[in-house]
């Protein structure tokens, strides 16, 4: 592989002659074949003999972490190699990636072991009762298993087993989140979780009864004083962009447009697949976060023009089916918490004041507009996926033009 990326007989002779050659070879070779391109396997092939010089590795060995990041601090303060350009953490970060992925490719490293999880095998259990047994989708498993598996670290400085936690050690743990700066939100969907946790141990026997009953969050108002999403003005703005976009750019405003328009949620906006858009009938298939519920929607011109640009300027090659991808290599799914400051940085950039920040205020926004356009709260909650009217009602209290209507009617001849 070194003989192919390598054009110039010098380079090529430097890199035959160096230590690993076939350890190199094959790493290079795997990296090809994950869809690497020549350019970037010639930067990574250079910065690898530079790491193997920095360790001193003149023959397979083991190599511990530690070694590794001296190596990369050295990278960075070796001035002969940087004449051109200033040297610095970035630097020093690109090298230690490589170098420990390299090494982990070889089974070389030597790392510490992870320290025991507390109560492991109960949380696995756990998550398996999830997708089996309640058939919740994958955000809240992951959720729900997050916030049990802190509080299960937590509780094991105090306890054995689960049999002695009483509700004082949970008033303990929610007060520690409080200090903590946890708001008040957060801590009613933290006690949901450890309500549904504790629920499942106390169907195994395995806590103390009727722990469940007394675990309360705090009492939330359901309706917020003030909208939650910017206003439809603000959101037009925030889809306005110039013509010539970068490619961060591109990739955010088929972000936004799927979250204004379609008023997705971010976790059905990083499970878009490219087969959910069927170009041809112009149709497309979004699997709902919340029980895994699908809907088909036509595609709006606007966001097929985004996606389409996305698709053949940004999106890399690669064998992932999901429609966003990381740009580096490796290419995965975006994760969900990708999307929250691609949308927030565009609102503070552009001074849109909003109570909600983020992809989840674009969906309040999309829902107080088509009510304020004459969609009924009945079609508004089939167009967002909710399964009943309270979920979209909120939107009805700050809306002053449906409210006028509803309250504009003649008590003549009312007897």
């Amino acid at each position: 592989m070194i003989e192919t990326i390598l054009v110039r007989p010098h380079a090529r002779t430097r890199h035959l002659n160096a230590p690993l050659l076939k350890e190199r070879d094959d790493y290079l070779s795997h990296l090809f074949r994950q869809g690497h391109n020549l350019k970037g396997l010639r930067l990574k092939a250079s910065l690898l003999l530079h790491a193997i010089r920095l360790m001193e590795i003149s023959e397979p060995r083991r190599v511990e972490l530690e070694e590794i990041e001296r190596a990369a601090v050295s990278w960075s303060n070796d001035t002969e190699f940087h004449k051109a350009k200033k040297a610095g953490l970035r630097t020093a970060y690109k090298l230690q990636v490589l170098a420990l992925d390299f090494l982990r490719f070889h089974r070389l490293t030597i790392e510490p072991d992870a320290p025991p999880q507390p109560f492991a095998l109960l949380q696995s259990d756990y998550a398996q009762y999830l997708r089996e047994t309640k058939g919740l989708v994958s955000g809240t498993i992951r959720a729900y298993t997050e916030r049990a598996s802190k509080f299960l670290t937590w509780i094991a400085l105090r306890h054995d087993s689960l049999t002695e936690v009483t509700l004082v050690d949970i008033d303990d743990y929610l007060d520690k989140k409080r200090a903590d700066g946890m708001r008040p939100g957060t801590i009613k969907s933290v006690c949901q979780a450890l309500r549904a946790f504790f629920s499942y141990v106390q169907s195994r026997g395995g806590c103390v009864q009727n722990i469940v009953g007394g675990i309360r969050g705090p009492a939330i108002p359901k309706y917020h004083e003030v909208p939650q999403g910017p206003s439809w003005r603000d959101v037009r703005r925030l889809l306005k962009f110039p013509a010539n976009l970068s490619l961060g750019e591109i990739r955010a405003k088929a972000i936004l447009l799927l979250c204004s328009i379609y008023g997705m949620r971010s976790c059905e906006i990083a499970g878009l697949r490219l087969e959910d858009f069927d170009w041809y009938n112009e149709t497309l298939t979004v699997r709902r976060g919340k029980r895994g519920r699908v809907q088909q929607f036509p595609i709006q011109y606007e966001v097929g023009e985004a996606i389409l640009e996305y698709l053949r300027s940004v999106r890399p090659r690669c064998s992932c089916r999901h429609l966003f991808v990381t740009r580096y290599y490796p290419h995965r799914p975006v994760l969900p918490t990708t999307l929250r400051p691609i949308v927030t940085n565009r609102m503070m950039k552009l001074g849109i004041k909003s109570e909600q920040m983020g992809p989840h205020s674009l969906r309040h926004a999309c829902a107080t507009q088509l009510l304020r356009k004459g969609s009924s709260l009945r079609e508004i909650a089939d167009f967002l996926g909710h399964r009943n009217l309270g979920s979209v009602s909120i939107y009805a209290k700050h809306d002053p033009y449906t409210l006028r209507r509803v309250a504009d009617f003649s008590l003549r001849g009312v007897k």
